[in-house]
């Protein structure tokens, strides 16, 4: 039998393991919180996930590295959008969301409940 690095499932789930902040496991090392995939009945690797506080420093840095220039230096009207874009993705349902972002856009708590209020009143035109 391949190593499980080698095996098709692997290599198929890694660039989605690596975008999300995961890390793969031996399954023998999985534990209760791990996700186990298997393949024909097998199991081939375990995916334990990160920390929902981890996972929103990955998206903040995805999205930075996206628009090419630190989230403070983006106009308001890109702001907006990150913050929509946060918003569809939960960040703000992680505890400190809206510190964490809003330090990262350099705006206020304040400004980023304007910009989800000004977006949750606009879906209700």
């Amino acid at each position: 039998m391949t190593e499980p690095g080698d095996h098709p499932l692997v290599t198929a789930v890694k660039p989605l393991v690596d975008a999300m902040g995961a890390e793969m496991l031996d399954p023998g090392l999985a534990g209760r919180e791990d996700v186990l995939l298997a393949w024909e009945g097998e199991d081939v690797i375990a995916v334990r996930l990160p920390q929902l506080s981890d996972s929103l420093d990955r998206i903040l840095a995805a999205l930075e590295r996206g628009h090419g220039v630190p989230l403070a230096e983006l106009d308001r009207k890109a702001k907006q959008a990150v913050v929509r874009t946060l918003e569809a993705r939960g960040a703000f349902s992680v505890r400190h969301g809206v510190e964490t972002v809003a330090g990262a856009l350099g705006v206020s708590r304040f400004t980023i409940y304007n910009y989800l209020n000004r977006e949750n009143g606009s879906k209700g035109d």
